[in-house]
């Protein structure tokens, strides 16, 4: 079907062209919010691990620019902080 409603030699259409620009954001978004919907702000830990690894993910992003190094440092700093730190 989308091949008949969107053929090769028309180009890109608009609203898919829109769609890419927007769905990856919107994605990453909806994973965030996923990914925090458990966190107990009022019981201990806190969120402190999520907001440490939140917060290291980012730099280490803004740093080198790599997602995989960012995505992999960022679960193993998680892991470490919830099985061994805040145990």
């Amino acid at each position: 079907m989308p091949f008949i409603v969107f053929p090769d030699n028309k180009g890109n259409h608009p609203y898919i062209t829109y769609l890419g620009n927007v769905l990856p954001y919107s994605a990453i978004g909806l994973l965030v919010v996923y990914c925090l919907k458990g966190v107990n702000l009022i019981n201990p830990p806190f969120g402190i691990p999520e907001a440490v690894a939140i917060i290291c993910i980012t730099v280490l992003h803004y740093w080198k620019s790599n997602a995989l190094l960012s995505i992999g440092a960022g679960t193993g700093i998680y892991m470490i902080l919830v099985q061994i730190v805040f145990k």
